[in-house]
């Protein structure tokens, strides 16, 4: 049997994707697995044995009609048996539409219009979370099930290091102290915390926790990360002449640290991914029900202004939630530090010291 996994957004969405890969496998281990996802997220699903060919496009690239046509050739000669599309959008779409695969299984559109015979088997979207592990990783398990019984299922997101990668030293001379990764902005500016409040955080944990803190940030974004630093009154334990350049690289040196604390995005599952504990700050406009996996109050924890002041938004329907995506900023400032240096201490104390 052979089938296709469609996930062309970002590296959280490509890692929480690899779900269905591991399942299938796990169920047919004569299978052939590929999966199709953007150049820049390979690193979350390199050397995953669940995954037989991973397929690179990019995100630009893509958006060009012959380029598009071009790849709807390739995965027909491919001749695929089932295609898993958790991206669920049009190019993703035309693919499934005229892939010949026997199977394809993606999300009904929210719109009324728009289910067009894309796929064989299409899904409507769960409303609500029933599980820990969050509706985003819910959602891509109610597509495997649509191919048979998988149970029982494993929720769980793995990244696979190879030996030669766990020997990597990332740390050197900072290894004698705990490490915690600090997130100091999204992956997108709507994502990122106020300045001003990444730098109470970093100075709570520099003057009461005996740590090093490692500033992770993008490439892009270094000039944003040094304003960050500028504004920090405790700077002797932070770390700036580490960094990691790529996502593996990324992984890498995350396995070697203590703990994350960040806005949410792609990193918090890496993390998660690699067993380390996660403090992690969602923006306003990202629903936590869905992305919040695994949490516990210990272990995995997180903050959202709603939890705090769920009386602020009249609705948080996905109409709202895109109208808040476009000017997060005021929404944002009324999610203090003091709101959210308390939950962060309990997470320390009981992270750093077990």
């Amino acid at each position: 049997m052979k089938i296709l996994i469609i996930q062309n957004k970002r590296i959280g969405d490509v890692l929480i994707s690899s779900v269905i890969a591991n399942n299938f496998k796990a169920k047919y281990p004569e299978s052939e697995v590929h999966f199709l996802a953007y150049d820049f997220t390979h690193g979350v699903i390199m050397n995953n044995p669940n995954i037989d060919r991973i397929i690179s496009i990019n995100d630009k690239e893509l958006k060009k009609l012959p380029v598009l046509i071009k790849l709807i050739s390739q995965i027909k000669k491919e001749e695929y048996d089932i295609i898993f599309d958790p991206y669920s959008k049009t190019q993703s779409k035309l693919i499934c539409k005229f892939s010949g695969a026997k199977q394809t299984i993606g999300h009904k559109s929210r719109k009324k219009l728009g289910n067009w015979g894309y796929y064989t088997h299409p899904v409507t979207l769960s409303k609500e979370k029933t599980k820990i592990c969050g509706k985003a990783i819910e959602d891509r398990i109610h597509l495997l099930n649509q191919a048979g019984n998988f149970e029982p299922i494993d929720y769980e997101p793995k990244i696979f290091l190879s030996e030669k990668e766990k020997s990597e030293d990332w740390l050197g001379k900072y290894k004698t102290k705990k490490i915690v990764v600090l997130g100091v902005l999204g992956s997108t500016p709507q994502k990122s915390m106020p300045y001003e409040y990444v730098a109470k955080m970093v100075d709570f944990i520099a003057e009461k926790y005996d740590v090093n803190i490692l500033f992770n940030y993008a490439p892009h974004q270094k000039e944003e990360a040094m304003k960050i630093y500028e504004m920090c009154e405790s700077k002797s334990n932070i770390i700036l002449d580490i960094y990691a350049p790529t996502i593996r690289d990324f992984i890498k040196l995350m396995s070697q640290c203590t703990a994350l604390v960040s806005n949410e995005g792609g990193t918090v599952h890496i993390a998660k991914a690699l067993n380390k504990p996660t403090f992690t700050i969602f923006s306003p406009y990202v629903n936590k029900d869905h992305w919040a996996s695994f949490e516990d109050g210990k272990i995995h924890h997180s903050v959202h202004l709603l939890e705090m002041k769920p009386d602020l938004f009249d609705s948080f329907t996905f109409e709202e939630r895109k109208k808040i995506e476009k000017n997060p900023d005021e929404l944002y400032k009324q999610l203090t530090p003091e709101m959210i240096l308390p939950e962060l201490d309990r997470f320390l104390q009981y992270n750093l010291y077990l």
